[in-house]
């Protein structure tokens, strides 16, 4: 094993681990060795945070656990990721990030977003209770190329029809991927909402923006 593919198996590892001091020390040694610190992302901490996500919807793990792998993974982001080179980052995609109106539970979206950062991806995270026009306004302002919608009550799944027909309006639509998600969601309802795509969990949703833009 070279000393790149030790270091990186150590990020993984420490977010296995839930080791933040870990995580910290291994992403400082990457750069000291010249990682691409986007590989250090992709190939460990996301490889890691992806294992506890397996877990998790297993439920082999438990959300305690789960939350805390995301800090160990945030502790080596914080180093990693101020290292991306800028034209690297000019090439990120970019995602608009909500829960919609009405809806305060957002854990399922902080673990969406999460995945997205460590995978390189540039997330704007509009956070809870978002009406659907400040959705549609930031995804055209920030040309995202993905608006991912968030609900875990039924009483709040027609905000995500609303935010689709808005960004129709504004004449965005064509030009972003939706995807939504959330435990009272379904492939039916995406499909009926004109939604390109469902997410099962989060790290559905990772798989799906990797061929998807």
């Amino acid at each position: 094993m070279t000393n790149k593919e030790e270091i990186i198996g150590r990020l993984a590892l420490s977010v296995q681990n839930y080791k933040r001091a870990d995580a910290a020390a291994a992403a400082k040694e990457a750069l000291d060795a010249g990682i691409d610190p986007l590989e250090a992302i992709n190939d460990g901490l996301l490889k890691g945070m992806t294992l506890v996500g397996d877990l998790f919807s297993k439920h082999k793990a438990f959300l305690p656990q789960l939350l805390t792998a995301a800090a160990a993974m945030y502790g080596a982001l914080d180093i990693l990721l101020p290292a991306i080179p800028k034209g690297k980052q000019q090439d990120q995609k970019k995602i608009t990030l909500a829960v919609v109106e009405g809806d305060v539970h957002d854990i399922g979206k902080n673990i969406l977003k999460t995945l997205l950062t460590a995978g390189g991806y540039l997330v704007d995270d509009l956070g809870k209770d978002v009406p659907a026009d400040v959705i549609a306004d930031a995804a055209q302002e920030n040309g995202a190329q993905v608006v991912a919608l968030s609900a875990l009550m039924t009483t709040t799944m027609f905000k995500m029809k609303e935010t689709l027909d808005l960004l129709d309006e504004n004449g965005y639509r064509q030009d972003v991927k939706v995807t939504v998600g959330g435990s009272p969601t379904s492939p039916e309802l995406a499909k009926n909402l004109g939604a390109d795509h469902w997410d099962k969990n989060a790290q559905d949703a990772v798989q799906w923006l990797k061929g998807g833009i």
